[in-house]
């Protein structure tokens, strides 16, 4: 109001003061852009959207928050270049595409771990061990790429001991069951769900054995969150009401719940809880908090980045895994303090513990 004042009359800065307080306040909320996508973990957003849970929280913290339904990668990069402020990720996309560009950013929420979601599947009884030599299809240097990697790694294999096959998310399930020349296949649920339900195909590692590594965020650009926290707050209470909707098994309103959040992601209730049971989700901010500030959580992040490093995901010219400074709560910093940008807060989750 100081510029209006200093070049308006009393009567002519009255009459703007009258009809600044007849604009509805939904006009004079700020709106901030959140992307998702469909991803079991990220379900509950649109139900948030849809049941006016996150309007309430937003309109209780003088804002308005516009969800944005994208494709997964499509968001990501929303994010990058600014169109959106906030967006559900994976701990390794975080790390490998806004922190290694640049983007300063925060974890706002730790909504769950996959905890199963993700698989690699066989043909013909293929074992783990008889995986050299073998053409292997997944979304190359994706959370898919990474499990490979992981597996390969706790069996004393190595990457270069198989052919990796780039193949597209949308055509990954498919192809893989109509063509059975492919032995080996690395993806993600819902697609997990339904090649394993075809004959002759074998589980032979998830990230169930690898808990922890694989871990389903809220980020928000930092300079965002730090100039309205507002925004942290309606973001991460709406998230907690609706995890205690789905904490009331049985209970009508969670029925509705998972009802609707199926129907979004096109499945059925049955199938959306199957894959509840491989999703390792933080129902509590307690739990979430616990998480964030554990030892164990930079362990799986240093797995990650070294990883992200050894592919070339921190820029062309990174000469070290450290390039990229990533903090906790406990102050902790891997790599370059002076290049943080990637930050773990769990002062907004504290905020919700009852």
């Amino acid at each position: 109001m100081a510029r209006l004042f200093g070049s308006k009359t009393l009567i002519g800065s009255l009459i703007i003061l009258v009809a600044l307080t007849l604009i509805p306040a939904s006009v004079q909320a700020k709106t901030f852009k959140v992307a998702w996508s469909i991803y079991v973990g990220w379900m509950p957003w649109p139900y948030a959207e849809e049941s006016g849970i996150l309007a309430k929280h937003a309109a209780a913290n003088g804002i308005e928050i516009e969800l944005m339904q994208m494709d997964y990668i499509p968001s990501v990069e929303a994010y990058v270049t600014g169109k959106v402020d906030a967006c559900v990720m994976t701990n390794m996309e975080c790390l490998d595409m806004p922190s290694a560009s640049g983007i300063d950013s925060t974890v706002l929420i730790i909504g769950d771990y996959s905890n199963g979601n993700d698989a690699i599947l066989t043909r013909d009884g293929i074992t783990i061990a008889q995986l050299p030599g073998n053409e292997i299809y997944l979304v190359e240097l994706s959370v898919s790429h990474y499990l490979l990697a992981r597996c390969l790694e706790e069996n004393g294999l190595q990457e270069s001991q198989v052919q990796l096959v780039n193949t597209s998310d949308s055509d990954i399930g498919p192809v893989f069951l109509s063509n059975d020349n492919q032995k080996v296949v690395v993806t993600w649920n819902p697609i997990v769900m339904q090649i394993e339900q075809s004959p002759g195909i074998s589980k032979i590692f998830t990230s169930a054995d690898i808990p922890g590594e694989i871990l389903d965020l809220m980020i928000i650009r930092t300079e965002v969150l730090q100039a309205n926290p507002a925004l942290g707050k309606a973001l991460v209470g709406a998230w907690y009401e609706v995890m205690n909707v789905m904490s009331k098994r049985g209970h009508p309103q969670a029925q509705g719940a998972f009802q609707a959040m199926a129907e979004k992601a096109g499945a059925t209730v049955t199938e959306y809880k199957a894959q509840l049971k491989t999703t390792a989700m933080f129902y509590t901010p307690q739990s979430a908090v616990d998480y964030g500030k554990s030892k164990e959580i930079q362990e799986k992040m240093d797995l990650v980045r070294n990883f992200c490093f050894e592919h070339g995901l921190l820029g062309e010219n990174a000469k070290s895994v450290d390039i990229v400074g990533i903090q906790y709560p406990d102050g902790t910093i891997q790599g370059d303090a002076g290049n943080i940008k990637m930050r773990f807060d769990v002062s907004y989750m504290e905020g919700a513990v009852k």
